[in-house]
C-alpha cells in the first residue's frame, strides 16, 4: 500500500469510527429514552438532534485551531471530548443529563481538522478520490450503525451504546497515532477547508444557497423521521425493539443497490438535475405515504425502502453539486457552510419532530416532513443545470501574473490565483482543456 493510500484508508477509518458512535443512537434513542426522568417527546427530539447544534458551532473553529496547534492534537482533543460526552450520556438518569451528554459529543467536531489533514497527506491529483473515500466511509458507518445500534441496545440498554461510543473514541485515538502518518507540514488549502475571508461571498451565492437549504432540509427530515419511525415499528406494526435491526438490514442493503443505477444516470448521462429533483420528489411522496399508511406493514416497509433510496441518492449528489457549483478556490469554504447547514438541520429536525410527536403523534411528524420535502422541491426546481466540471489545483512559478491568459484558455470555466499558496485554483471541462497550454502559462515543465 502506498503512503497516500495508507493515509486515506486510515483517515477514512478514523472518520467512520467517530460517525459510527454518533449514528448508533439514531434508531434507538427515542424509544428507549422514554425511561429517563423527565423525558417528553420534545426533549427526546432535542437529545436526538442537539449534537448537530454543537457540531455546527465548533467544526470551523476547531479546523482553524488545527492550523495553529497541528492536526493530530486537535483531532485527539475532539475525540476525547466526544468520549467524555459519551460517558456523560451513559451515566445520565435524567433527560437533561442525556441532552448535555449528546451536546458534549457533538462539541468534539473533528470534521474540518480531518479534511485539512487529508489535504496535507495527499497530492492534488488524488484529493478528489480521497474525499470520496471519506464520504463512502460515512455512508458505510451510517448503515452499520442502523443495524448494530438496536442489537447493542437490546442487550445492554441505551447506556451500552454510549459506552461503546466512548470505546470507539479510544479506538480512534489508536488509529490516529498508530496508523495515520504525521504530515510533514500543514497547508491552508482552499479546496478542503473554510477560508474566513470567503465566507460572506460564498454564503451569498444563490445556487449554493439552494444546496445548503437542501442539506438542511434533508437532515432535518432524517432526524424528525427517526423520532417517529421507531415508534411506528414498535407500536403500529408490533415489531419488538430488539428486532428492529432485522427491518433496517434488508431495507438499507437493497436501498443502496437500488440507488446505484440513478447515480450512474446522473453522472455518466449528465442528468444530475432531473435525478436530483426526482429524489426530492420521491422523499416527499414516501413521507406522505407514511403519514397515511403507517399502520399498514407492507405500505410502511415499501415507503421506508423508497425513503432510503431517495436519502442515499441525495446524500451522495448534494456534495457533488456543491463541488461542481462552487467558484474556483471556494470549495473548502462552500463545503464548510454546507456542513454547518447539515448539522443545524439535524438539530432543528430533532427538536421540531419531537414537538410534533408530543402534540399530534406519528402521522403528524411524517406529514410535516413531507411538507418540508415539498418546499425543498420548489426551492430546488429553479436551480440551474450544473455544468459537469472538475476542480483542479495547479502549483505555479513565483511571480505568476497571467490569470487572464489562463481564463481565456479553452476548457477553463473559472480561475483564481492564491498568491500566498502559489496555487492556481481552476474549474475545468476535461473534454476541451489543453493541458499543454495550461502548463506553459503556469511555468510547469
Amino acid at each position: 500500500m502506498t503512503s497516500e493510500a495508507r493515509s486515506v484508508a486510515s483517515l477514512a477509518l478514523l472518520y467512520a469510527i467517530r460517525m459510527l458512535g454518533l449514528f448508533m443512537v439514531l434508531p434507538v434513542l427515542v424509544i428507549y429514552g422514554g425511561d429517563y426522568r423527565g423525558a417528553t417527546p420534545l426533549l427526546l427530539g432535542a437529545a436526538l438532534g442537539v449534537y448537530g447544534l454543537t457540531q455546527a458551532l465548533f467544526q470551523i473553529p476547531l479546523g482553524m485551531l488545527s492550523d495553529i496547534f497541528g492536526r493530530k492534537p486537535i483531532i485527539f482533543l475532539g475525540l476525547m471530548i466526544f468520549a467524555c460526552g459519551s460517558l456523560l450520556a451513559a451515566s445520565a438518569e435524567s433527560i437533561e443529563g442525556l441532552i448535555l451528554g449528546r451536546a458534549l459529543q457533538g462539541s468534539g467536531a473533528i470534521a474540518s481538522a480531518v479534511m485539512a489533514m487529508l489535504a496535507d497527506l495527499t497530492s492534488e491529483q488524488n484529493r478528489t478520490k480521497a474525499m470520496a473515500a471519506i464520504g463512502a466511509s460515512i455512508g458505510l458507518s451510517f448503515s452499520v450503525a442502523m443495524i448494530i445500534g438496536p442489537m447493542i441496545t437490546a442487550v445492554f440498554g441505551l447506556s451500552g451504546v454510549f459506552v461503546l461510543s466512548a470505546i470507539l473514541a479510544g479506538v480512534g485515538v489508536g488509529v490516529l497515532y498508530l496508523l495515520v502518518p504525521s504530515p510533514p507540514q500543514s497547508f491552508k488549502r482552499r479546496d478542503t477547508r473554510p477560508i474566513p475571508q470567503l465566507i460572506r461571498e460564498t454564503a451569498a451565492n444563490v445556487e449554493l444557497l439552494r444546496l445548503n437549504w437542501g442539506i438542511f432540509s434533508l437532515h432535518a427530515i432524517l432526524m424528525a423521521s427517526f423520532v417517529a419511525v421507531p415508534y411506528m415499528l414498535e407500536q403500529d406494526l408490533g415489531i419488538e425493539r430488539a428486532q428492529h435491526w432485522q427491518v433496517y438490514l434488508p431495507v438499507l442493503l437493497f436501498a443502496f443497490i437500488a440507488m446505484l443505477p440513478f447515480m450512474m444516470v446522473a453522472e455518466r448521462k449528465q442528468k444530475i438535475k432531473p435525478v436530483f429533483l426526482l429524489a426530492v420528489f420521491m422523499l416527499a411522496v414516501t413521507l406522505f405515504a407514511l403519514s397515511v399508511f403507517h399502520q399498514n406493514a407492507f405500505a410502511a416497509f415499501a415507503a421506508i425502502f423508497l425513503f432510503f433510496v431517495a436519502f442515499n441518492l441525495l446524500e451522495a449528489t448534494l456534495p457533488s453539486l456543491v463541488s461542481k457549483i462552487s467558484p474556483a478556490g471556494s470549495k473548502g469554504t462552500a463545503m464548510g457552510i454546507y456542513s454547518t447547514s447539515q448539522f443545524l438541520g439535524a438539530f432543528v429536525g430533532g427538536l421540531v419532530g419531537g414537538w410534533f410527536m408530543g402534540q399530534f403523534g406519528v402521522s403528524a411528524v411524517f406529514l410535516a416532513s413531507a411538507i418540508a420535502a415539498g418546499l425543498w422541491f420548489l426551492v430546488a426546481f429553479g436551480m440551474r443545470k450544473p455544468k459537469h466540471l472538475s476542480s483542479l489545483c495547479v502549483p505555479v512559478v513565483t511571480g505568476f501574473s497571467s490569470l487572464e491568459s489562463v481564463r481565456s484558455l479553452a476548457g477553463i470555466e473559472d480561475a483564481m490565483y492564491a498568491e500566498e499558496e502559489s496555487l492556481l485554483y481552476l474549474k475545468i471541462d476535461k473534454r476541451t482543456l489543453d493541458e499543454g497550454e495550461l502548463n506553459a502559462l503556469t511555468g510547469i515543465a
